[in-house]
């Protein structure tokens, strides 16, 4: 098999589990595979490095940032390949420039856009193992830059997707994917097999297993995922195409996210083109927004309210303010202490009730539900961040999971 294998931040956190990883890769490649690997920074490197640029400067240049943050890769990819030679396995290691890795877009957000791969598959047919720099790409004008949350995880299944590998693993802290989070629910129980459909809502609405951009770009190109613990064996979870032949469960698992701000403007003029004019300056900053809901008109008026990032919320709220100055009567106001659920599942396309069931369990509790949306297999909920817990464990119950 030609297997892309990634591993995070912890899984090569130190020299003792640098070598590890390297252990992993030998005994794979001795197997009979062709590996390549994707490695994200040491630890906790890139918030070490982020600390330092700040004490530098308030507000780093964010072409520098990224050509700061872009080192932290390329020390773990020379580490590795040092360890997998002292292993006697023959490695080398590849950062965007070299291979190269082209991007678009903003810098600190960019977009991958193409891999080249002929030095990785030289590599391969001669038996050597290419460590690859995650999280980093090059700008059409030659300058670093770094792709953003998840951005190693999306590095490895575009990776696996251009070198068309049989399989892409994602090595982690954990042994697979959880029907929630099992530090929260003790009673949570691994997947064998998810959807990529499935995957996508999960990762969208907060599961940290993986990040939705990887989700989704091994979903366009039809990569298998395989989601594996770097510290214990076993199985792992598979991420693939959805079989027909299998009935889908109801509820797969719950997600959450506490990373969430919420942001109204009440008694909004109702004509078209007042969300376009809230909401422009912020797609305009290269901030996402994630949850919309407008409420039923009353007297010629509505109020909108949105969701975005946490780290997100000052900056978004200083420009919706600005832009609501020209809706008369129009007021802002924000609360960065909430939190999103969502239960997420095949079946729910062809059961009656899911919805009632997540209404009366958070009803049981007191629980006020601030904001509702949906899709064909998930429904997302905002609740006040202190009431998460407690939301997420009755659900585990209530749907059958624990």
């Amino acid at each position: 098999m030609l297997i892309v294998r990634k591993y995070g931040g912890t899984s090569v956190g130190s020299a003792a589990r640098i070598a590890a990883v390297a252990g992993q890769v030998t005994e794979l490649a001795g197997q009979g595979h062709q590996v390549a690997v994707v490695v994200s920074a040491m630890g906790d490197t890139t918030d070490r490095l982020l600390d330092l640029a700040r004490e530098i400067a308030p507000t780093p240049d964010v072409r520098e940032l990224d050509a700061l943050l872009a080192t932290g890769e390329m020390v773990s990819t020379a580490l590795l390949a040092m360890a997998l030679r002292a292993r006697g396995q023959p490695a080398r290691s590849w950062n965007a420039l070299q291979l190269p890795i082209e991007t678009s877009g903003f810098a600190g957000r960019a977009r991958l856009e193409r891999i080249g791969v002929a030095g990785l598959r030289e590599d391969l047919a001669r038996g050597l193992v290419p460590v690859v720099a995650g999280f980093q790409g090059r700008a059409a004008n030659g300058d670093l830059t770094t792709i953003g949350r998840g951005g190693s995880d999306t590095t490895a299944v575009a990776l696996a997707a251009a070198i068309g590998a049989d399989e892409c693993q994602i090595l982690t802290d954990v042994d697979g994917v959880y029907t929630t989070d099992p530090r929260m629910v003790p009673q949570a129980r691994r997947l064998e097999r998810v959807s990529f459909e499935e995957m996508l809502e999960l990762a969208g609405q907060g599961s940290r297993v993986l990040h939705l951009r990887s989700v989704e770009c091994a979903a366009r190109h039809g990569v298998r995922l395989r989601v594996l613990s770097s510290f214990t064996p076993g199985p792992g979870t598979l991420i693939c195409r959805e079989e027909s032949t299998m009935e889908a469960p109801l509820v797969s698992g719950i997600a959450f996210n506490r990373d969430e701000a919420a942001i109204t403007v009440a008694d909004v003029p109702d004509r078209p083109g007042m969300a376009h004019a809230l909401l422009a300056p912020i797609a305009a900053a290269g901030i996402e927004i994630d949850m919309i809901v407008v409420n039923a008109p009353r007297g010629g008026r509505v109020d909108l309210t949105f969701t975005v990032h946490r780290d997100d919320f000052r900056q978004a709220l200083e420009l919706c303010s600005a832009a609501a100055t020209g809706c008369d009567g129009a007021r802002v106001s924000g609360d960065p202490q909430v939190a999103k659920l969502a239960i997420v599942g095949s079946g729910m396309r062809s059961h009656a009730g899911v919805a009632a069931t997540l209404f009366a369990t958070l009803a049981a509790l007191a629980i006020n539900i601030r904001l509702v949306s949906t899709s064909e297999i998930k429904i997302s909920v905002l609740v006040a961040e202190a009431e998460l817990e407690r939301a997420v464990r009755a659900l585990h119950q209530a749907y059958g999971l624990d």
